[in-house]
């Protein structure tokens, strides 16, 4: 079973920028696409980038595009989420997860989810 577990998530002011990584414990992570999802406070969990087992095809949300760049590390079982100017509307608990599909941005295809970590960005 693969285990997920973010950093990187914290306090950050509007125009910042963060760099969360996801850290997998299982060997076979490169068989998985992964993806990283966000849940505000009242509202679901969205999409936010996805990207293939190989690294080369992603996805965003088109709240984020050309803002995030999602990326993958397969010899450290490591994906990343690099958060460049922050704005308030960004602030929510990031979930980095992991499908056995070539590459989905619907939660429903994600079969492995980490703990999430919290990003918070002030105006």
């Amino acid at each position: 079973q693969v285990q997920l577990v973010e950093s990187g998530g914290g306090l950050a002011q509007a125009g910042d920028s963060l760099r969360l990584s996801c850290a997998a414990s299982e060997f076979t992570y490169g068989s998985y696409s992964m993806g990283w999802f966000r849940q505000a406070p009242g509202k679901e969990r969205e999409f936010v980038a996805a990207i293939t087992r190989s690294g080369g095809s992603t996805m965003y949300a088109d709240s984020v595009k050309g803002r995030f760049t999602i990326s993958r590390d397969n010899a450290k079982n490591t994906v990343y989420l690099q958060m460049n100017n922050l704005k308030p509307a960004d602030t929510a608990v990031y979930y980095c997860a992991a499908s056995g599909l070539f590459i989905s941005r619907s939660q429903y295809d994600y079969v492995y989810w980490g703990q999430g970590t919290q990003v918070t960005v002030s105006s």
